[in-house]
């Protein structure tokens, strides 16, 4: 997400807002779906603006809430006691709404860039039964417990990252510093072995080509970053490492933490199920957008949907057992949360186990290709100490 100034006409006077999007058209967008005409849309650089806290806007609002304001005189609460120009013109943009006879929903959904749809959803589902507050709660703990699912897979993969980056370093310093000076000690040599030699051409390609080296690493390194970047690149990238069963374990608990997670919220909502189902697949990857289509046709078809999530395998046996019984006694939604926090401790196990048995073989596929050249160093040098003796 990105901030751009907006500039715009409103009743002929010339204004300005910040607005939260991904791009410049979907800022201009959302400016424009306030019935207001706009004149430019220009993104502010990094480092200049406060995120709008999500978060901290839910747990205000469910505060003044539960007080026993109103929304909108909760809105103006917080309007009146926010200081960042960003806030301020968000929340300009919701009073308007709401002035205007729109329900808080309603308001939010002119803000995609800021509201994502499934609190949209959720805070509609709760109008029609009263229970705005409970609602907000539900969908900050939902929120919270996404958050820490995140932080745990970024954890797990941020040592592996460290190991590698710092033994690519010691790798670049070893054959950019250290072989060209021990090249030196081998000139003389009449007739040097193997590592003698490729000491010898490196150290000379070093010292005759130093320049055109570093620039080609630098160049070589800003293009995987850019091919990182790329969605086709990454894709791929996924595909091969979902290929190690340990990790497509993992990848599959994740899905399935955030699919009946989500589910889960949707429904104690009191959303139906196929709606719930249909606003579950912009949290799922594409790859699952079949089967959760397959799932939305038997739903719809009058299959159970503990019997269709076991057929398109997004469930597993205990879990079907939870389903059904959530279907038996009315309490799918609470089943659905009980099945996540199943998942999230069978993922935590999961995580643990791959660190312990991944991390130290990647150091020591690290620490292995540094000591093999290490050893290429100084095996010239034994041979000349065992020559002489």
């Amino acid at each position: 997400m990105k901030t751009f100034d907006v500039i715009f006409l409103e009743q002929g006077e010339r204004k300005t807002m910040q607005i939260t999007a991904s791009s410049a058209a979907e800022a201009r967008q959302s400016v424009s779906a306030q019935g207001l005409t706009v004149m430019r849309v220009t993104a502010r650089p990094a480092g200049r603006t406060k995120r709008f806290s999500l978060n901290l806007f839910i747990q205000e609002l469910v505060a003044l809430l539960e007080a026993g304001l109103v929304v909108t005189e909760a809105i103006e609460a917080l309007h009146a006691s926010s200081s960042e120009p960003q806030a301020r013109n968000m929340l300009d943009a919701l009073l308007k709404k709401l002035y205007e006879g729109c329900q808080l929903s309603q308001a939010m959904a002119a803000l995609p860039a800021v509201f994502p749809p499934l609190l949209v959803n959720t805070v509609r589902s709760s109008e029609q039964t009263g229970h705005l507050p409970m609602a907000l709660k539900r969908f900050q703990h939902y929120e919270q417990r996404m958050e820490t699912l995140r932080k745990r897979v970024k954890a797990t993969l941020m040592y592996p990252t460290i190991v590698m980056a710092v033994g690519g370093l010691i790798l670049i310093f070893l054959l950019g510093f250290i072989i060209p000076r021990f090249a030196v000690v081998f000139e003389g040599m009449k007739d040097p072995d193997g590592s003698a030699r490729f000491i010898l051409w490196w150290g000379r390609l070093v010292e005759n080509h130093g320049m055109m080296l570093l620039l080609a690493t630098c160049v070589l390194g800003a293009g995987l970053v850019a091919m990182l970047r790329t969605a086709a690149v990454r894709q791929g990238l996924t595909n091969l490492l979902l290929r190690l069963p340990q990790l497509r374990r993992q990848h599959t608990l994740t899905i399935l933490v955030r699919f009946y997670r989500t589910l889960g919220l949707l429904l104690q909502g009191g959303m139906p199920v196929v709606q719930a189902l249909n606003l579950t697949r912009s949290i799922l990857p594409v790859s699952h957008h079949a089967q959760l289509q397959q799932v939305l046709d038997n739903v719809q078809a009058g299959q159970a949907l503990s019997a269709t999530l076991e057929t398109q395998q997004m469930t597993t046996p205990v879990a079907t057992r939870l389903l059904q019984a959530g279907e038996r006694s009315g309490q799918l939604p609470e089943m659905c949360e009980r099945i996540a926090a199943f998942y999230d401790e069978a993922l935590e196990r999961a995580i643990e186990m791959f660190s312990k048995v991944f991390e130290p073989l990647l150091m020591m596929i690290v620490g292995g290709i540094v000591g093999l050249v290490v050893f290429l160093l100084y095996m010239p040098i034994f041979e000349l100490a065992g020559g002489l003796s």
